[in-house]
């Protein structure tokens, strides 16, 4: 049997649940939930004062991410999201940051397919 994928993405990772359980009645070979972005590092920052502590850069601090190298500190910087003068929806960035990823028998993949649009997932 060959196996076939689907990457589908959400806007918050409760929308990509409640697909992932309704997928489990289905072959379902392997899934994954992860929230990705365009910086690199991972939402890390402990809230150090910025005045007496040592933050990377202005990105670690309004964008709550821990970047990995200073060149990345000044790309994510300069963002309009991390000056605050962005819309940036209800209190942060908005879009489809959360991936769903499906890896599903070939036999289920029109239904698994179905599921996903079903519930908003953009392939």
């Amino acid at each position: 049997m060959s196996e076939k994928n689907i990457l589908a993405y959400f806007k918050s990772p409760e929308e990509a649940e409640a697909v992932s359980r309704k997928l489990q009645s289905l072959r379902v070979i392997d899934m994954s939930i992860d929230r990705f972005g365009k910086y690199p590092g991972d939402e890390r920052y402990s809230g150090q004062n910025p005045l007496t502590g040592d933050i990377q850069s202005l990105a670690t601090m309004t964008l709550n991410s821990s970047i990995d190298s200073r060149s990345a500190g000044i790309l994510a910087s300069a963002d309009v999201s991390a000056s605050g003068m962005s819309h940036g929806g209800d209190g942060g960035p908005t879009g489809r940051d959360i991936l769903l990823t499906v890896v599903v028998d070939s036999e289920s993949f029109d239904q698994a397919l179905r599921i996903v649009e079903d519930a908003g997932g953009m392939i």
